[in-house]
């Protein structure tokens, strides 16, 4: 039996020196945007900018491929 398995189910999680760690704290301070996007919610308003600003980027993928086709 190794030694995590004798901690209890539901103690706290601790770092090396055994103080407490907020590990949701802690993952909004590392910045990893992985963990930020699950926190935010999008709604109908924000769904629709998120189409507007998709679109507006495929016009300007076409344009560019546009000037590259033609060599300029």
């Amino acid at each position: 039996m190794n030694e995590d398995s004798k901690a209890t189910p539901n103690a706290p999680p601790t770092d090396v020196s055994g103080k407490p760690v907020n590990v949701v704290e802690r993952d909004l301070e590392d910045g990893d945007s992985d963990s930020r996007a699950v926190g935010e919610t999008i709604t109908p308003s924000s769904t629709r900018v998120k189409e507007q600003e998709a679109e507006e980027l495929r016009r300007k993928v076409d344009e560019i491929e546009r000037k590259v086709a033609d060599g300029n």
